[in-house]
């Protein structure tokens, strides 16, 4: 029994009916028992009163007179009440001085009254009456008479239990009506569960009965299992997506890896002829740039899905933006024989935003563009006002896309072109970034096709600046040639054997004096000697960090000037942060740019000429 109550909501939904039911008539019972008890008593104890009462107005002179023979005759006046026992009268010095029995009845009068009540012994009710005349007590009525209430209680209990039969037989209909009405759906809601847990069939759906709060927990239930049953379809489209995703990451990081190898073994050899050499370099560089764009993509990934990629804003004209992105994807549009349409107009078209983003989205388009068409043909980017917006549109000959591409082209590691003949590859970040990056600049991003072999068209449109914005902004500004750089001491301090050679030998190519540091104890020991201007650090050195490693020597006066570079492959803006609480001056991802590098440099020599 309990343990089908532990596991049926049917029989806790019976049980439960059953229980009220019966505790409401038990309690309702009990209090109907106690009510009439006391209402019997009450009931005789009024009656006994007023016995007493009469009797005690008719024998006053009887008391008065000392007229025994008239007291008897009162008291035998009680022989018309059944319920009389018997009766006595007690004079004022409270001696026995009449009695009356009920015939068949052995009563024994008690030698003296007792005080002015009543009292229950078994089933008697015996009472105790002052008999007053002018207000002085003369003498005491005695009565004695029936109290059985148990008859009367069991009539009352044959009555409460018929009821309590026929309430049963009610609450037994009622609780079928009960089951069918509240139990059947939320049986009916967990055996679809079970088999939506059993079978991952989310198309399962409980029916519904009735229309009040269970109907709108069925309700609720089937709409769980229809969100449910997205998410899932959901999840498995992204978890393919993402296998996708490292498939081609592998594939994309491995591509670069054969030419570079192919390049250095041209100039490992011997008599190698300088236009060869030449070519190998470019070569080189060309996987070079390819892989950190991966590396960057994928670090604006991170960046995206944790709701860090962040531009600056600063008034640009959105010409300069696009020639940057024509100059990054000029290259891939020459190797592939395209013909270029640049459609630009000649007033600057002023914005506000960040031009190496805005760069970034233009060249992704491009780059696109240029990847799903087939060598030699032709690629249209074209920039114009619309009212209080700026129109850019790239359009191409190649590919097309299909109607049902067009609503997940934007979508996080999705490619377009999954095929293993394909030529062109990414990893599928390209078109969410730049939807991202047009977001963060207020803008929006679209793209239309007519379907597959016909080409497509992406279409940018971003807020035109306002009118106040200086013209001068838009023009872009001559840069002079760097200056010779002054011979700089400078420290290269990493773990990585061959990067921080490498770079030594960079710096000391542009006439530096370098000196290397493969951890942290050694970098602040060769520094402390050394005192070098500039130090290029990492951060994850063994023995002592690079965090560690600027805090000290900022605490040293020798070098608590030194300009101080973190050198890393952590780039989050956390990362920049810490370094920057840490003293360092600058941060530097891996791998750094040699302009930048360059640039750095001009500064540390600047600072120090002017100290």
């Amino acid at each position: 029994m309990f343990e089908a109550i532990r596991y049926s909501v049917r029989s806790k939904a019976i049980l439960l009916v059953l229980a009220s039911t019966v505790s409401a008539l038990a309690l309702s019972a009990a209090g109907l028992v106690l009510y009439d008890l006391r209402a019997y008593e009450r009931q005789w104890t009024t009656d006994l009163t007023t016995q007493a009462e009469i009797l005690a107005r008719a024998s006053a002179p009887a008391l008065s007179f000392d007229d025994r023979s008239t007291a008897a005759k009162d008291l035998a006046l009680l022989k018309v009440r059944p319920f009389m026992l018997a009766g006595a009268l007690y004079t004022r010095s409270g001696k026995l001085f009449a009695t009356y029995t009920k015939p068949g009845v052995d009563a024994r009068f008690p030698p003296r009254p007792e005080a002015e009540g009543y009292s229950v012994r078994g089933d008697q009710l015996s009472m105790y009456h002052r008999v007053i005349e002018e207000g002085e007590t003369i003498g005491t009525v005695y009565l004695v008479a029936y109290y059985r209430p148990w008859s009367r209680l069991v009539d009352y209990l044959t009555i409460i239990g018929l009821v309590m039969i026929a309430s049963l037989a009610v609450t037994a209909l009622f609780s079928g009506w009960l089951q069918s009405a509240i139990t059947m759906p939320i049986l009916e809601v967990a055996r679809v569960a079970r088999e939506v847990m059993s079978q991952r069939d989310y198309s399962l759906r409980a029916r519904k009965t009735t229309d009040d709060e269970i109907g709108e927990l069925v309700d609720s239930f089937n709409a769980m299992l229809g969100e449910s049953g997205r998410r899932a379809r959901e999840l498995r489209d992204a978890d393919q997506r993402k296998d996708e995703f490292l498939a081609t990451l592998a594939h994309e990081l491995r591509n670069p890896l054969a030419p570079l190898r192919n390049a250095l073994e041209i100039l490992r050899m011997k008599n190698v002829e300088p236009a060869s050499a030449e070519k190998a370099r470019q070569m080189m560089q060309r996987q070079l740039a390819q892989m950190v764009r991966l590396v960057d993509d994928l670090l604006d990934v991170s960046r995206i899905t944790t709701g860090k990629l962040a531009v600056r804003r600063e008034p640009l004209a959105l010409q300069a933006a696009v020639n940057d992105a024509l100059e990054t994807v000029r290259p891939l549009m020459e190797t592939r024989h395209h013909q270029l349409d640049v459609s630009l107009p000649p007033e600057p078209l002023m914005v506000v935003g960040d031009r190496t983003r805005l760069a970034q989205v233009f060249s992704n388009l491009l780059n696109n563009a240029a990847k799903y068409t087939e060598p030699g043909g032709r690629v249209w980017i074209s920039l114009e006002a619309q009212g209080e917006e700026a129109v850019l549109r790239v359009r191409d000959a190649g590919i097309g896309l299909d109607p049902h591409a067009l609503s997940t082209i934007f979508d996080m590691f999705v490619q377009v072109d999954r095929s293993l003949e394909r030529t062109q590859a990414g990893l599928g970040v390209g078109l969410t970034l730049a939807k991202r990056l047009v977001a963060l600049h207020e803008g929006t991003i679209a793209g239309r096709s007519e379907g597959g072999g016909l080409g497509s068209e992406f279409e940018v449109r971003l807020p035109l600046a306002a009118a106040g914005v200086a013209a001068a902004e838009s023009q872009p500004t001559s840069q002079a040639a760097p200056a010779t750089l002054r011979r700089l001491r400078i420290l290269v301090a990493d773990d990585n054997i061959d990067a921080a050679t490498s770079l030594a030998d960079l710096l000391a190519a542009r006439g530096h004096d370098v000196r290397i540091a493969h951890d942290g104890a050694q970098a602040l020991f060769v520094a402390r000697g050394y005192e070098p201007e500039v130090a290029f650090l990492d951060i994850g050195m063994p023995k002592v960090h690079g965090y560690e490693v600027a805090r000290r020597l900022r605490e040293e006066p020798a070098t608590r000037r030194t300009l101080l570079v973190a050198l890393t492959g952590w780039g989050r803006e956390d990362d920049r942060q810490r370094a920057r609480e840490a003293g360092f001056d600058r941060h530097l991802v891996k791998p750094p740019e040699p302009a930048e590098i360059d640039r750095i440099l001009e500064g540390a020599a600047a600072r120090t000429a002017a100290a």
